[in-house]
C-alpha cells in the first residue's frame, strides 16, 4: 500500500488566508495597528502577495466580519468556555474568533471552519497546547452558538462599552440600537461621479442616491471597475460628499481645503469650478492626493503644511475643514476604528479642531463661507466645536442648511440647521444598501 504523502499545514487549501487573517487581527487587537495600513501600501502584510484573488477576498471578509462583530463573538465564546479565552496565546484567541465567525456569520461548512482553526493553533508554538480546546469549543459553537446570539441585543455588544455609553447618552437607546444594527452589515461602495450619475449607476450595477452619489454592491478590486482608469469617478461615502456641496455655486471662487488628503472633497470642489488650494501636513498623504487628482484629470494647488501654522497673504472666498477626528462615524467602513480609538483621544482632537477653526477665520474674506465637518459622532468634535467658535468669534454666524439643499433629507438636519448623518439614516430594504457614515457639518459666513 502506498503511504499517503504528508501535507504541511501551509499547503492546506485556505489555511494561508486564515493565517494572514490571524496575523492582521493580532495587529489590530494587540499591536494597535490600523487595518488599512496592514492591507495596502508599504507596511502591508507581506503574505498578501502570495494569496489568490479569491483567498485575499476571503481574508478581508474574515477580518472585517470579526472586527464588526467582535463583541458578539466574544459573548458566544465566553459562554462556551469555562475559563474564558486563553490570554497567553494570541493565536488561540484569533483561531477561535476566525472559527466562530465562519460558523455563525459566513457561508463556510462547519467542519472546514473547525479543522482550519485547529490547524492554525497546531502551527503556533505557544498555542499548540490549545488545539483540543479550540476543536471542542468550535464544535459546541456549531451546535449551540446561534441561540446564544439570539438571546441578546448582540449588535449593542459590538460597540466598545465607552462608545456605547456615549451614544446612548447622546442619541438615546433606540437610535443607538439602530446605529449598531446598521454597523453590523458590510456597506456597499459609494462613488462620486463627474457626470451622468444615472449612466454610471447602470454600468456599475448600482443606484443613484437622493444626494447624487452612486451606490453599488459590486465586490472586488475598485481599480478593476469600469470608469476607474478613465477617472470618471472616485470612491467617497455619500455622507462625506455632502459638505463640499454646501458652498453653493463655486465657479471661479478661491477655496482652501485645509485637511485635504486623500482628496475626495478637493476633487468635488475642483469639479464644481473652484480654484482650490489643498493642504495636508503629511508629505505621503499629499503625494496620494496628487495621484488621485492626476487620475481624475483635475488640478489643484497642493501644499505640504500644518494648516494651524500655515502663513499666506491670500484670503479665500471659502474654507473647507474636514478636520482630523476620532472617526467614530466611519466604523461601518473601518470596523477597526471601534477597537483602536479611546475616549481619551477626543479631548486632544477637539483642541486641534479649535485651532483649525480659529485659523480658518483669519484666512477667510469678509462675506466668505466656512464649511466645517468631521466624520465623528461625538458632539465635542461637532456641535460643541461650532458653538465654541461662534461664542468667541463675533464675526462668524451660522447659515442653516435647508432640506432642499440635501435632496429633502430633513432627518439629517439638526434643529440649528447643521448636518448630522447617522449610520442608520437612508434605510433600505436590503440593509447592505442602506446607511451613511456618521458625519457632522456646519456652514458659517464671515460678516
Amino acid at each position: 500500500m502506498k503511504p499517503s504523502r504528508f501535507v504541511p499545514p501551509t499547503e492546506v487549501a485556505g489555511l494561508a488566508a486564515r493565517r494572514i487573517a490571524a496575523d492582521i487581527l493580532d495587529g489590530v487587537l494587540h499591536k494597535h495597528r490600523m487595518l488599512d495600513e496592514q492591507l495596502d501600501g508599504a507596511a502591508a502584510h507581506p503574505g498578501l502577495k502570495t494569496l489568490s484573488d479569491r483567498d485575499r477576498a476571503l481574508m478581508r471578509r474574515l477580518v472585517a466580519t470579526i472586527l464588526r462583530r467582535l463583541g458578539t463573538l466574544g459573548h458566544v465564546l465566553s459562554r462556551l468556555m469555562d475559563r474564558g479565552v486563553p490570554t497567553d496565546a494570541p493565536r488561540a484567541q484569533s483561531a477561535l474568533l476566525i472559527g466562530a465567525a465562519q460558523i455563525l456569520m459566513m457561508d463556510v461548512p462547519d467542519h472546514a471552519a473547525v479543522d482550519l482553526s485547529v490547524r492554525l493553533v497546531q502551527a503556533d508554538r505557544r498555542a499548540a497546547k490549545y488545539a483540543g480546546l479550540v476543536n471542542a469549543v468550535l464544535r459546541r459553537c456549531a451546535r449551540e452558538g446561534q441561540p446564544l446570539i439570539d438571546e441578546v441585543k448582540s449588535q449593542m455588544l459590538d460597540l466598545p462599552p465607552w462608545l456605547l455609553q456615549r451614544w446612548i447618552a447622546a442619541y438615546g437607546e433606540e437610535r443607538t440600537q439602530a446605529m449598531a444594527t446598521a454597523l453590523s452589515f458590510e456597506p456597499a461602495l459609494d462613488v462620486t461621479v463627474k457626470s451622468d450619475a444615472e449612466g454610471w449607476a447602470t454600468r456599475l450595477h448600482g443606484e443613484v442616491l437622493p444626494t447624487g452619489s452612486v451606490r453599488t454592491s459590486i465586490h472586488g478590486p475598485v481599480t478593476m471597475l469600469p470608469g476607474f482608469d478613465e477617472g470618471q469617478w472616485w470612491v467617497q461615502d455619500a455622507a462625506a460628499a455632502i459638505p463640499a456641496r454646501l458652498f453653493g455655486d463655486l465657479k471661479g471662487k478661491s477655496i482652501a481645503d485645509l485637511c485635504a488628503a486623500p482628496g475626495g472633497k478637493t476633487a468635488q470642489l475642483v469639479q464644481a469650478g473652484a480654484n482650490v488650494t489643498a493642504l495636508d501636513r503629511s508629505p505621503n498623504r499629499v503625494k496620494r492626493l496628487k495621484e488621485n487628482l492626476a487620475r481624475l484629470s483635475l488640478e489643484a494647488k497642493t501644499i505640504v503644511a500644518d494648516a494651524t501654522e500655515w502663513e499666506t497673504d491670500e484670503l479665500f472666498d471659502g474654507i473647507l475643514i474636514d478636520a482630523p477626528c476620532a472617526a467614530t462615524g466611519t466604523i461601518r467602513r473601518h470596523p477597526d476604528v471601534a477597537w483602536l480609538k479611546q475616549e481619551s483621544d477626543i479631548g486632544a482632537l477637539a483642541a486641534l479642531q479649535k485651532r483649525l477653526l480659529q485659523k480658518a477665520v483669519t484666512l477667510l474674506k469678509p462675506g466668505g463661507t466656512l464649511v466645517y465637518c468631521t466624520c465623528s459622532l461625538e458632539s465635542e468634535e461637532g456641535e460643541q466645536a461650532i458653538a465654541g467658535l461662534l461664542s468667541g468669534e463675533p464675526s462668524m454666524r451660522r447659515v442653516p442648511v435647508h432640506a432642499d439643499e440635501v435632496a429633502g433629507l430633513s432627518e439629517i438636519i439638526t434643529p440649528n440647521g447643521d448636518i448630522r448623518t447617522l449610520p442608520s439614516h437612508m434605510a433600505h430594504d436590503d440593509p447592505r444598501l442602506g446607511g451613511l457614515d456618521g458625519f457632522y457639518a456646519a456652514r458659517l459666513v464671515k460678516t
